[in-house]
């Protein structure tokens, strides 16, 4: 694989410049935003309990990676720079599927992990059968489906964690729409509608992020626990004026 190969995937991109796709590459701050006020939330949540959650402490800094990632790939436009886009976007969708089913569902580390394992092989196949009507985008319905398949199974353990995952899923599923979109609209809205993809896939993660801050590591109550973090979290943000 030739790792500087030019690469044209997007309908804002018209030339072979740095700066070929300013909104496509402005726009992954979106993801530095969200990085940065989920830390927030993250030191002062950190204050009212036994220790720091290493585990969220280390996905909000692969959602900082993610945007420069992002950046680099839509500056760049080269493989080398695609890898830097993906990789830690998989990363981020593998780690959290794996801590979602070990918080949210309450399941050891052992199967937990043999769920993260059934998901990547599954996924190929998901992707597969979703390539009508997502096309290019259906690499990413496997997540969408862990959202709402880990929401389902959550909503009887904690109907409010269950009933969270799902309207992120949904989210997530408008953030896809606006990705399958750029290209079917590039005659009639030349910039593309990918940004939109940028900054509601930022909001998807910040609340996903925000779910696991909120969530306590070792939580095995209902959801009147869950809840108090949660009003908790929501206070921090306030106080801290969260764009989101």
């Amino acid at each position: 694989m030739e790792l500087h190969q030019a690469i044209d995937a997007y309908c804002e991109r018209v030339g072979a410049a740095f700066w070929a796709e300013p909104l496509n590459a402005v726009s992954n701050g979106a993801f530095l935003i969200a990085a940065v006020v989920a830390f927030v939330l993250w030191r002062r949540a950190a204050r009212g309990t036994s220790g720091p959650d290493v585990y969220a402490l280390a996905l909000i800094a692969l959602v900082a990676v993610v945007g420069a990632g992002s950046f680099l790939f839509h500056t760049f436009a080269v493989r080398w720079a695609a890898l830097a886009d993906v990789i830690p976007i998989a990363l981020f969708i593998h780690a959290y599927l794996l801590l979602a089913l070990k918080r949210y569902l309450a399941l050891s580390w052992g199967r937990a992990g043999l769920g993260l394992l059934a998901f990547l092989a599954l996924s190929p196949l998901i992707g597969w059968m979703a390539q009508f009507p997502f096309g290019s985008s259906s690499s990413y319905v496997p997540a969408a489906a862990a959202l709402y398949g880990v929401g389902g199974l959550a909503w009887r353990r904690d109907p409010t964690v269950g009933k969270s995952l799902i309207g992120i899923g949904a989210l997530f599923s408008l953030s896809l729409a606006w990705r399958m979109a750029d290209e079917p609209l590039c005659s009639v809205w030349p910039v593309g509608t990918h940004f939109m993809w940028h900054i509601f896939n930022a909001i998807v993660l910040f609340l996903l992020l925000r779910l696991l801050i909120c969530r306590k590591p070792g939580y095995t109550g209902g959801s009147k626990q869950f809840q108090e973090t949660s009003r908790t979290g929501s206070r921090i943000e306030k106080s801290n004026g969260s764009p989101f």
